[in-house]
């Protein structure tokens, strides 16, 4: 940490989360992303929302593209005004929620430009194996 940075940081966090008969009643956390500004947090969510249109069927494909084409300054100006927002798809049997809201955060010690402790140079990596589909029969 910098010997002069603050200790608390306005942002924005995002989340992603679906829920579908493969998930049951709980949805689950897909991704999530720590923005720095308004801009930043729906840009994240128009990117996620223009690589899925695609593969919508038609009526989730148009809630989409009229989202997209004009719908997310609404909530641009919501999260910049300090609320919170969510834009939902639902396609078939699932449902993808997108969130953005205010907040503040912690500023924690990183290892950016740091000494590792000793005993990092001790640690020895087991080997990964790859999957089965992978795999050499």
């Amino acid at each position: 940490m910098k010997p002069n940075a603050p200790l608390v940081t306005p942002g924005y966090w995002c989340e992603c989360w679906t829920q579908s008969p493969a998930t049951g009643e709980v949805p689950a956390l897909l991704a999530s992303l720590d923005a720095p500004n308004a801009v930043t947090s729906i840009r994240w969510i128009r990117i996620a929302v223009r690589t899925i249109a695609s593969a919508l069927d038609r009526n989730a494909f148009a809630n989409a593209w009229e989202w997209l084409s004009g719908g997310y300054v609404a909530d641009l100006e919501a999260l910049a005004s300090g609320e919170q927002c969510a834009f939902t798809i639902h396609h078939r049997s699932t449902r993808i929620t997108w969130t953005a809201r205010p907040v503040i955060f912690l500023t924690l010690a990183n290892r950016q430009a740091a000494q590792l402790p000793p005993c990092a140079s001790q640690f020895t990596p087991r080997p990964t194996l790859a999957p089965r589909s992978l795999r050499s029969r």
